[in-house]
């Protein structure tokens, strides 16, 4: 409003300027100096010159008249845009488009300390940083002996004289959720027998021990069992003989998954597990995925568990590792300037899991000790020595061949404690396995524990007896860092398992599925916000049992195919082709029903009046934006039929920003308007629907339209059919360069057609300008705004071929035949070149790949970045792979950046040293190259290989056709393609204030610029038009669920409703999810169209001796603690003590600290909370965030207790303080006694609530810290409340407590509740309908 005054102030003034210069002109004509010279005399041709006169005071008058016209359509057009209606594009002289510079205020706020951050603290430098060791090893693969990939171990007999060997023996069975298999078939023919005789065989010898991983397996199986058979599993949990090992639904890929889907899948193991055994898991085993990612550490570490186990890891790094005794290590994260993240990893030393490769380094040995291969098996051992049964004549000599080879495995570590896995694929499926392997290890185990001089104790163990074991011999605490053992850093990418076999194939292969993957992801996150929040409003005003519940169930079913979508042979492409048709199917299934309950959701929290809802599965009140023939099919859009009456459209933007998006949607009229909900018409583009490269679809239209999204929000739109005014068309080349090609085109769309190849040519908006060939129509170059030089970015397709030798390139492997060839197609590409005034593009049709390149004329995000769509069919080719490289001036050397599981960038170098497929990467959202001038990134909508091969190069993998299997035991090729759509945008940025010394550091941030370009492209705005048209539809109005955004830093990676007893319905709880990111400073973040301010976290210093320094990511909203009256706070015994009111503020924004008591600091901390955050997500005020991770002394607080912690208070802006009421967990991380849990944090007991009119969403609940990291991830599990319209009140939350409510509903002000209001009573307020 204060602009729009400000506008019409303007223009008045304006207005005045033109009246007063009109006033002069008449004054100068009146005193012509002509007429003075003639001392009043008329010359001869008087009445001629009177007349031109009059003529050019006509012609000045009407020209005053046109400039006051345009400054009043200005002021109006303004004006407009102050209410958020984009202005509408116009044709300039030079006959380009341009749209009108958004007036709406726009500005950029960054932190000093968000910034601060991003340049990393001063840590101690890591023992191990993964970048270093990879250019300090020679892998030159020497032979080992029998470690074929190691050495020669040797010791002394005597070496455990004074300290025995404590061995853990684990038995575990490796079960894939499909793989050779389907999921279901697997469980049918092994896994449930496995399961079976597992309950059966545990009971008969209390010393044996058996550890379990897939929970959708155990979900499966628990589904049908007896009630007995299920207290067995109890009984076998709590007395330590059976242990649930990470506890996720499936031992996830870390290369492709995103860690959305990782998160997720662990939380619906975890939760699983709380509610059906009561258990959460405390570590973590992943002996399959291919690689190893930092980020599962650090979510594992977040998930309270204090330990982990990997396997496969280059031979190379693993030789060097056993050589110095760094196969133990704490893992850190790049970006952690202390040891908060850190997380005890223990390393497997030799080539597999299996039996052969566990015991020792002598396989052939071990072999031996793998009694399911007792002769008569249905396996043996390769080495053609087969095991033998243990007796008492043998047992002597078997247990000292074994004892020697524990021996030489123990020299590869540090402790004296060994860990010896024991299994397989899917092993222990029978119970002859069973008594086989436990009885003749236990005959073995009993003679080493009764030959004293032998020092050696042996049994059968857990995962977290061995690490208990090992901490306890080194006399620390789980979860903290041995002495003496290293720090690591970085990740484990690319693996290679012997020789040149690097396992970078499977970063692309099935690309196709990758795609459905995040399509699904991203339809998950949107429908699990939108029904938490449909859920909340219907049970408020009494609704719900209109409401389809049971979508919930449609939700669960949905998050456990996502999550078994993310096991290591599912989204990595390398299952059976039936197995990876099975995963599509339920990927496809789960999709629609997410589209279901996303329609109903919408459906009910746009309309006007909520008693008038009513579903109807048979006739939905929204279509979906499009469909999918099959699970191997692109989706097809929904066309919109247009007829008398007015077709409403609802948009759903999923992001918690405001979005100023070009929205597509098929129309089957050329006459179509759209207008907002007011009925003000929205600037449009029409243009053709292509079926091919040169063929129009008759009868359809593509209306894009340009409007502004809100946050998290619902926009209605209307579209019209009208005979009026046409929408702005765009016009079109068609480049044929000599083919003879029939072309099908609309009158509508100006259409011209030239025959030969065209010049070379160029697009732009106020942005930047993108040229391209004329002859390929691919990119060359790109011009930013303000810039003189033009950036070359070409791009070209590139093909790879296979190994003509025995060992060939397949589902896991890529093994080339050499570097890349350029693309050669039969025929030259037929280009097209689209011009509009909201985008252009320029599409080139080759015979295998049609590539579109296309440039929004729009402010904001979208218009800062070129979007670049590849359709790719390669299935006539034989062992190719197709690429795409976008070649540039940047000098960036032989360094390259990739993202991990879309949470953090690595660093990569160029290893020359390596051969050309061990520098490929995963690049599951982005990768970038850089030097002191500019960054190029890429971003990606899809998981694919990704790598830099020479300076200024990015290359990305865009499928794979390979006729044969790769020797990895799938025994297939890859011959199943599809026709696979991948998505990127295309990002150049300045780089402001960089600097060598920064550069060349081991972490590295997108820019605030660069997240933002990345959620726009993975999470799009979905157009749920009317199903059908209505003569008297209802009233619908926009929802917008935020009263402001949040901070552009902080990302609502869900909000998901947990579940009830009942696993089909939802409780009255749900889950806020929050991540605040890290980002990178020095590259200028400008013209994102809509106010974006950061976070503002303020690290505090402190001396050591008062509390541990904290130097992390995390946001003063994290920091919140408060509680009590609004007049003050009670102190004693609580953290106050540590905080002093007269403490200056330190520089960098921290706080000074002193023993005395005091709460000025803490009620800043709030106060900025209060300004930064919308009032209804007030879920970041907790005790944990001050007590527990600042390492604030909380008087009584020990093991196993619990103590209430500091009270401050923070005054609401409408008189009712903010209040949350916490209390310490006894460790650093959390409670020991956890009671709930989502991911294995302990339970928080904490109530938070604000009551302000402003309150749209109330949260009530229990806050736990997450994360710190790139970001912050906060995880608030609370009952969420909407507020209802009129005099309702707040609905208690739990039974006998009450809050503040109004006269009428439940009564005054409760000073007596700790919650109540303030004490005045002046708290008590009416609460805003956030609908209306």
């Amino acid at each position: 409003m204060k602009l729009k005054k400000q506008v019409t102030v303007c223009g008045a003034a304006i207005f005045c300027v033109a009246v007063f210069s009109l006033y002069l002109m008449l004054d100068r004509v009146q005193h012509d100096p002509t007429r003075h010279q003639s001392g009043g005399n008329f010359p001869r041709s008087q009445i001629s010159v009177l007349q031109n006169r009059i003529e050019q005071l006509e012609q000045l008058l009407e020209e005053n008249h046109e400039i006051i016209s345009h400054i009043k359509d200005s002021v109006l057009e303004l004006t407009a845009h102050t209410e958020g209606q984009p202005a509408l594009p116009h044709h300039t002289p030079n006959g380009s488009w341009v749209l009108p510079p958004e007036s709406r205020p726009s500005f950029l706020s960054v932190s000093p300390q968000d910034c601060q951050f991003a340049l990393g603290g001063k840590g101690q430098s890591p023992d191990l940083q993964m970048m270093a060791v990879y250019s300090l090893l020679p892998f030159d693969n020497q032979d080992g002996g029998v470690w074929k990939q190691g050495f020669d171990i040797t010791y002394e007999p005597n070496e455990w004289d004074m300290e025995p060997l404590q061995v853990f023996v684990v038995p575990h069975s490796h079960n894939d959720p499909g793989w050779i298999k389907t999921f279901d078939k697997y469980y049918y023919d092994q896994t449930q027998h496995i399961l079976n005789s597992m309950v059966l065989k545990m009971q008969e010898d209390p010393r044996r021990r058996f550890i379990w991983s897939e929970i959708s397996f155990f979900s499966k199986w628990w589904d049908n069992i007896s009630a007995q058979k299920r207290a067995a599993v109890r009984r076998l949990v709590g007395n330590g003989q059976l242990e649930m090992v990470t506890g996720g639904w499936v031992m996830p890929d870390e290369a492709n998954s995103h860690y959305f889907a990782m998160i997720d899948q662990l939380i619906e193991g975890h939760q699983w597990l709380e509610k059906n055994i009561g258990v959460t898991p405390r570590s973590g085993w992943a002996v399959d995925p291919f690689g190893y990612s930092s980020t599962m550490p650090y979510l594992l570490k977040r998930s309270n568990l204090t330990g982990m186990l990997i396997q496969r890891v280059h031979y190379a790094i693993k030789k060097h590792f056993a050589a110095t005794q760094n196969l133990e290590f704490m893992w850190r994260q790049t970006w952690d300037p202390d040891a908060s993240t850190d997380i005890f990893c223990h390393m497997m030393p030799f080539y597999s899991y299996d039996v052969p490769h566990t015991c020792g380094p002598d396989p052939k040995i071990c072999c031996q000790f793998d009694f399911k291969r007792l002769p008569g098996g249905r396996i043996n051992c390769p080495w053609k020595v087969p095991p033998r049964a243990i007796t008492d004549a043998n047992v002597a000599e078997r247990a000292q061949l074994l004892l020697d080879q524990y021996r030489k495995k123990s020299k590869l570590y540090r402790s004296k404690v060994l860990l010896v896995p024991l299994g397989d694929d899917f092993r222990y499926d029978k119970p002859q396995e069973w008594d086989a392997q436990f009885l003749n290890y236990q005959r073995i185990f009993d003679f080493l524990n009764s030959q004293p001089n032998l020092h050696v104790q042996a049994q059968f163990g857990t995962l977290s007896d061995y690490f208990d074991a090992l901490y306890k011999k080194v006399g620390i605490v789980p979860g903290m860092r041995p002495p003496g053992f290293p720090v690591l850093t970085g990740d484990f990418f690319s693996y290679a398992d012997r020789e040149d076999h690097y396992w970078t194939g499977y970063f692309t292969s099935r690309p196709f599925y990758k795609s459905l993957d995040r399509v699904l992801e991203a339809h998950l996150r949107g429908a699990e916000i939108l029904f938490s929040l449909a859920l909340a409003h219907a049970r408020r005003t009494g609704t719900d049992g209109r409401y389809p519940v049971s979508d919930y169930a449609l939700l669960s079913n949905a998050r456990r195919n996502l999550g078994l979508f993310q096991h290591h042979d599912a989204i990595t492409g390398t299952a059976k082709e039936a197995v990876a048709v099975d995963y599509g199917s339920r990927l496809l299934h789960s999709l629609t029903n997410l589209k279901r309950v996303i329609i109903n959701a919408a459906h009910y929290l746009v309309l006007w009046d909520k008693n008038t809802y009513h579903h109807d599965p048979a006739a939905p009140f929204l279509g979906m934006d499009d469909m999918r023939a099959s699970q191997d099919s692109l989706p097809e859009k929904t066309v919109v039929k247009l007829g008398a009456l007015p077709r409403f459209l609802v948009v759903f933007n999923p992001l918690e920003q405001e979005r100023l998006s070009v929205v597509p949607v098929l129309v089957d009229s050329l006459h179509t308007h759209v207008l907002s909900e007011e009925g003000q018409p929205l600037p449009c583009q029409l243009s053709a629907h292509w079926g091919s490269a040169t063929n129009v679809v008759p009868d359809v239209y593509q209306v894009s339209v340009l409007a502004r999204l809100p946050a998290l929000g619902l926009r209605v739109l209307q579209l019209h059919k009208s005979f009026g005014r046409p929408t702005l068309a765009s016009s079109v080349r068609l480049y044929l360069h000599g083919r003879d090609l029939p072309v099908h085109q609309q009158e509508a769309v100006p259409l011209h057609v030239f025959p030969a190849a065209a010049n070379d040519f160029c697009l732009e908006n106020q942005h930047l300008r993108a040229c391209f060939s004329g002859r390929s129509g691919l990119l060359q170059s790109i011009r930013q705004a303000g810039e003189e030089q033009e950036q070359r970015v070409s791009s070209e397709f590139l093909v790879y071929g296979t190994r003509t030798s025995k060992d060939k390139s397949g589902a896991y492997l890529f093994l080339p035949d050499g570097e890349a060839k350029p693309y050669i197609p039969k025929d030259p590409p037929v280009v097209r070149v689209t011009e509009g005034p909201l985008f252009s593009e320029v599409a080139s049709y080759y015979q295998h790949v049609q590539i579109m390149v296309r440039l929004y004329n729009v402010p904001g995000v979208e218009g800062l970045s070129l979007e670049v769509t590849c359709l790719v069919d390669i299935r006539d080719h034989t062992n190719k792979e197709l690429a795409l490289r976008f070649s540039t001036d940047i000098e960036s050397d032989d360094t390259f950046f990739t993202d991990l599981n879309g949470f953090q960038i690595q660093p990569r170098r160029y290893q020359r040293k390596l051969p050309l497929q061990a520098n490929f990467y995963p690049m599951p959202t982005m990768a970038y190259i850089q030097d002191l001038r500019s960054r190029l990134t890429l971003h990606t909508a899809q998981a694919l290989g990704v790598s830099s091969l020479a300076s200024g190069q990015l290359e990305v993998v865009l499928d794979r056709r390979l006729m044969q299997d790769d020797n990895r035991g799938l025994g297939q090729g890859l011959k199943d393609n599809k026709r696979t759509c991948n998505r990127f945008r295309l990002l150049l940025e300045r780089r402001s204030t960089a600097n060598k010394v920064q550069d060349g550091r081991p972490v590295s941030f997108p820019s605030l610029l660069s997240h933002l370009t990345s959620m726009h492209l993975n999470a799009e705005a979905l157009v749920l038009p009317m199903a059908q048209e209505k003569p008297s539809p209802p009233a619908l109005r926009s929802f917008l669920p935020l009263s402001t955004t949040l901070p552009c830093d902080f990302h609502i990676l869900n909000l998901r409703t947990l579940q009830a007893e009942d696993d089909s319905l939802p409780s009255a709880e749900a889950a806020l999810i929050l991540h605040r990111k890290g980002f990178d400073c020095s590259l200028e973040a400008k013209n994102l169209g809509f106010n974006c301010t950061t976070s503002q976290g303020r690290p505090p210093t402190a001396p050591a001796s008062t509390w541990t320094p904290w130097k992390s990511p995390l946001s003063a909203s994290a920091w919140c603690s408060v509680s009590g009256s609004g007049r003050g706070a009670d102190r004693p015994g609580s953290m106050g003590a540590a905080l002093s009111p007269a403490a200056p503020a330190q520089p960098g924004g921290g706080w000074a600290s002193t023993p005395a008591a005091g709460e000025q600091a803490l009620g800043r901390r709030c106060r900025t909370l209060q300004r930064l955050l919308p009032s209804n997500l007030l879920v970041l005020c907790s005790q944990i965030s001050e007590a527990a991770v600042a390492g604030l002394p909380v008087a009584g607080a020990g093991h196993g207790s619990r103590q209430r912690v500091g009270k401050a208070a923070l005054p609401c802006s409408h008189g009712c303080p903010w209040r949350c009421t916490g209390w310490a967990p006894p460790g650093p991380w959390g409670s020991t006694g956890a009671a709930r849990s989502l991911v294995g944090l302990g339970q928080l007991p904490e109530e938070l609530l604000c009551t302000g009119d402003r309150a749209r969403l109330e949260l009530v609940g229990n806050t736990r810290l997450f994360s710190k990291g790139p970001g912050l991830f906060l995880i608030e599990v609370f009952t969420l409340v909407a507020w209802g319209s009129g005099n309702d009140a707040l609905v208690p939350k739990v039974p006998g407590q009450q809050v503040c409510g109004v006269p009428g509903a439940l009564g005054s002000c409760h000073q007596e509740h700790p919650l109540s209001c303030c004490e005045d009573r002046r708290g008590c307020h009416t609460p805003r309908d956030p609908w209306g």
